[in-house]
Parts: C-alpha cells; sequence; structure tokens
C-alpha cells in the first residue's frame, strides 16, 4: 500500500495560503483487499443501499437494478429513456431519507428532446415498488441544452433538513459556471418533491434559477452530507490539474474559470489567477488531477483508523484514495488497491462495508481487510 504524501505532492488550499503537504505522516491502516460481488456490467454509476440491505445499482447505458450483496441482480422497470452520449447517461441513484415509508427514490440522467441533438442532466423522482418505478415526476432539466457530451455531473444528496442537493456540470462550456440564468456549472438545492426553499441564496436575483445553492464549478461527480460535521462535501473535475474538494456552502461562488489551479489540456493558461476576492478556495487540490469520481465518508469501525475520513474514487490513477481529515481540515491521503480499474461510485453499505464499482468492464467490490 502506498502512502500519497511520500509520493504525490499535492495543495492544500488554507485562508489565502498554499500548503505544501508531503511531510504530513497520515494515520497508518491496515491493509485491504477487493472482493468481487457483481460482475457483467458496463459502467456502474452508483450504487444505493436502502433500508434492510438491498442496494440499487445505475448502468449508464440506462438500466437500474435491485439486489442486495451476494444475490443475483433483478432489472428495475419503468426506468426512463437516457440519452447516451459520451459521459452522459444513467447516472445517480437516491434513496428518499424515509424512504421505508414513501418508497421514492431519485434519478439524474441526461436527456434529450426527441429529433434534437441537444441535452442536459435531468433529475426525476419515482416510487419504487419491487422492481417497477411509478408515478414518475420529473422535478428539473437543466439549461441550456447542449450537443457537448461531457460534463454532466451528476450527484444526488441529502441533508439533515432533508433538502435535496443536485451537481450539474458546466456542459463543457466554461463560461455557464458563472451565469446564474442557466442550471449548468452548479450545485442545486430542492424540497423533495422539487419545489424551491424559500431561502435560497438567489431567488431576489433577477433572472437567475431559483433552484441554485452555489455555483462556480466545473464538473462535480462526487457529493456527499457528512452528519458528523454538518456540512456538504463535493468533488469536482478540474482541467488538467486543479481537481478539488470543497466544502459547499449557501451563495458562494467556487470560481470556475475565472480561478484555478488547473490548464487546458494543451498545456496553456486558463487565467493567470488561483485567488480572487468573493471566491472561495478548496479545501484540498489534487495537481496532477486524480480525476475524482464518487464520495464516501466512512462512519463504521470495519476498518481501524478510518473512521471519520472520506474516500474518492480515482478514473485516472485507477485507485481509491482516502483523505484523512482533522476537523475540516486534510492531513494527508492514501492510496488504496492501485490498479484495481476507474472507480465510478463507492458506497458504505448498513453492515458497514465499503462497496465500490469500477467501470469497462463493470464490476462491483467489497472492500476488506487482508486476511478477512
Amino acid at each position: 500500500m502506498n502512502l500519497i504524501p511520500s509520493l504525490l505532492p499535492f495543495l492544500f488550499i488554507g485562508s489565502a495560503w498554499l500548503f505544501h503537504n508531503a511531510d504530513q505522516t497520515p494515520p497508518t491502516s491496515s491493509p485491504v483487499r477487493a472482493e468481487e460481488m457483481v460482475s457483467g456490467l458496463t459502467s456502474p454509476w452508483a450504487i444505493e443501499f436502502l433500508p434492510g440491505g438491498d442496494w440499487l445499482i445505475t448502468d449508464k447505458p440506462g438500466t437500474l437494478y435491485r439486489s442486495a450483496p451476494g444475490k443475483p441482480l433483478q432489472k428495475v422497470t419503468g426506468v426512463p429513456e437516457v440519452w447516451l452520449n459520451g459521459q452522459g447517461g444513467l447516472l445517480d441513484v437516491k434513496a428518499h431519507p424515509d424512504f421505508a415509508r414513501n418508497r421514492w427514490i431519485y434519478l439524474s440522467y441526461s436527456t434529450t428532446t426527441k429529433g434534437s441533438r441537444e441535452g442536459n442532466t435531468r433529475l426525476m423522482r419515482a416510487e419504487l415498488n419491487g422492481t417497477t418505478l411509478s408515478e414518475q415526476k420529473i422535478l428539473l432539466t437543466g439549461t441550456p441544452p447542449s450537443g457537448g457530451n461531457v460534463h454532466f455531473g451528476s450527484r444526488i444528496a441529502f441533508d439533515k433538513d432533508g433538502y435535496l442537493f443536485l451537481s450539474i456540470g458546466e456542459r463543457g462550456s466554461k463560461e455557464n459556471a458563472q451565469d446564474l440564468t442557466n442550471h449548468s456549472g452548479k450545485i442545486h438545492r430542492l424540497h423533495d418533491d422539487g419545489r424551491i426553499p424559500s431561502d435560497n441564496p438567489f431567488l431576489k436575483t433577477a433572472g437567475a434559477i431559483p433552484s441554485i445553492y452555489s455555483y462556480g464549478h466545473r464538473n462535480p461527480q462526487g457529493m456527499l452530507w457528512d452528519s458528523t460535521r454538518q456540512i456538504l462535501w463535493a468533488h469536482e473535475h478540474g482541467p488538467k490539474g486543479g481537481d478539488e474538494i470543497n466544502i459547499i456552502r449557501k451563495g458562494i461562488n467556487y470560481g470556475w474559470p475565472v480561478i484555478t489551479y488547473g490548464v487546458n489540456y494543451s498545456g496553456t493558461k486558463i487565467t493567470d489567477k488561483t485567488h480572487q476576492e468573493g471566491m472561495e478556495q478548496p479545501v484540498l487540490v489534487w495537481t496532477p488531477s486524480i480525476a475524482p469520481c464518487g464520495l464516501e465518508l466512512v462512519t463504521s469501525d470495519r476498518y481501524p483508523g478510518w473512521k471519520g475520513s472520506l474516500l474518492a474514487g480515482s478514473l485516472s490513477y485507477t485507485h481509491i484514495r482516502r483523505v484523512i481529515l482533522n476537523g475540516n481540515s486534510v492531513i494527508g491521503q492514501e492510496e488504496l488497491l492501485p490498479g484495481i480499474g476507474r472507480v465510478r461510485d463507492i458506497a458504505q453499505g448498513p453492515d458497514g462495508w465499503i462497496y465500490f464499482s469500477i467501470e469497462n468492464p463493470g464490476k462491483i467490490y467489497r472492500l476488506m481487510p487482508v486476511g478477512k
């Protein structure tokens, strides 16, 4: 197992200063192995556990499965048709916090209108009974439509008050992220039925999309509510360099593309600025980019020394990155299972074990301590 602080220096961002964390020594942890649970998928984009231990798995080409660890997958019917286009397809799935009573689940996916070659991210709520979806209701469709095949986002999270958060990428158009008149490059906040909360930050801003909670994002593909720290975490893809972890706060501008620690894929500059008044600094910057996807907080005692850590998948480096925290600050990182594959999602099950998905070939694994 490799300790990243000694091999891959990273940028830690504090209050207007840059901190090289290579000398930080993270707490040690036990080695882990990957136990294969599911195979035969294409790109299992999201894993969501239901009360009682069943899980839902989205496969990006457009199939939703219901099963339980160790049991055969069953296809769910009533899933909306998706626009399978590059990074788009069937994306996240999240159960309502009171799923046991209302049976509601939420799906994010890319969509287009018939005959069009443009589309964006959509959020839908449906009732799940067994393996059937019914009572589908579209809650949000992102604007502007685009023919591009990148940066759809998209993750769904609920906070302690039952507000629903949805991330949408800027669809490959940088200017969208700073434009409050569209949905792209934003994190949105809704009630569970799609209504707009009365205290959303831009309700009184002329022309602004009322669901916007934060903006200046590039492509957030990891988001979770941290019930221990009472904060919303999200990470997002930078360009070449400049991937970020942020604490998401109401009404805040996270800077893209006015400020960034990354450069164009060609190596040319996007901007000379990494800071600007009125724009938030990230908690952590990854340079070089790890291409983060999926984000989980470890709350169980299954993994000695891990409790309170964040786990992020890496698409480009094909491993899981453990981000070690002291309060809200990063004190170290650790690379887990190097070379395992392009990690799309990570989820802690009700049994306390960590499950994760990789794509092409699509598989689900359980993370197990060596020797178990």
